[in-house]
């Protein structure tokens, strides 16, 4: 009760009327203004801003058109091997000669190409439809590569024609020649079988690691040209490796997605 009658009697009291209501110290202002500055800074972001992601795949450099197995019509013993790997033949060229209970018959090319891989030599005895060559269906040798990487099927969707590629080869030194550049050229509309991907890449090895995870889908990575590199493509260093790169050789190419503005995943 003695309590209850001080206040009242404080409260009727006009002594300090007249004295300002200090409603925040310094240091609260203080905070306040940063919060308000971190509070603006981080809606600008929100709005402007963009987040960006990676997505990593491993594929192959190749030709646009791929490769394929040269497999025997005939069965025999092989007597001469009439062209060497890496060369360029015409479709219908032969390749070898097979003796057979007829006489002597060529194994020919079906499409033109360059014999990247010679399975049969001389004195070997092939059955028919035994594998005897990988070819890669190409015209003429200067002509682009380009890089086929495998994403899961999943994947396909997130990726854009035209998204930025940075490849990486096992057999060129990263720190010191950087990386090779591409871009997307095309996506798969559907996942691969592995049997699909070994027609294309003319390797069933190959398309086996591809196919370990699910069928894939292939994502066409165009590589992109430079006049002032020994291997003819743009690389993140200045010059790329003293040496030009081939077909066949194996990259992992991390693909980068679509920048995504933050507050498109606050309003979907």
């Amino acid at each position: 009760m003695q309590f209850r009658q001080k206040a009242l009697s404080k409260l009727q009291s006009p002594e300090e009327l007249d004295l300002p209501v200090r409603f925040a110290r310094p240091q609260g202002r203080l905070v306040l203004a940063v919060t308000l500055v971190v509070m603006a800074a981080a809606t600008y972001w929100a709005f402007t801003g963009t987040v960006s992601s990676r997505l990593s795949a491993a594929g192959i450099l190749t030709r646009a058109e791929g490769s394929y197995v040269l497999q025997t019509p005939i069965a025999g013993q092989v007597t001469e091997v009439l062209a060497e790997e890496g060369q360029l033949l015409a479709a219908g060229a032969p390749l070898l000669n097979v003796r057979t209970e007829q006489g002597e018959r060529p194994v020919r090319l079906v499409t033109g190409g360059r014999v990247t891989t010679l399975v049969a030599k001389v004195g070997a005895v092939i059955a028919t439809g035994a594998d005897v060559a990988t070819v890669e269906r190409v015209k003429d040798p200067q002509d682009p590569l380009v890089a086929v990487l495998y994403v899961p099927g999943g994947s396909g969707s997130a990726i854009p024609v035209g998204a930025p590629v940075d490849l990486s080869l096992p057999s060129v030194p990263r720190q010191q020649f950087g990386m090779l550049r591409g871009r997307v050229e095309a996506v798969g509309r559907a996942p691969l079988t592995q049997a699909q991907i070994g027609g294309f890449l003319g390797d069933g090895a190959l398309a086996e690691e591809f196919s370990r995870r699910g069928n894939p889908v292939a994502v066409v990575v165009a590589l992109e040209r430079s006049s002032s590199t020994p291997s003819g493509y743009r690389w993140s260093s200045p010059g790329g490796p003293p040496y030009a790169v081939d077909s066949r050789t194996p990259v992992t190419g991390a693909v980068h997605l679509s920048a995504r503005r933050p507050v498109d995943w606050l309003l979907p």
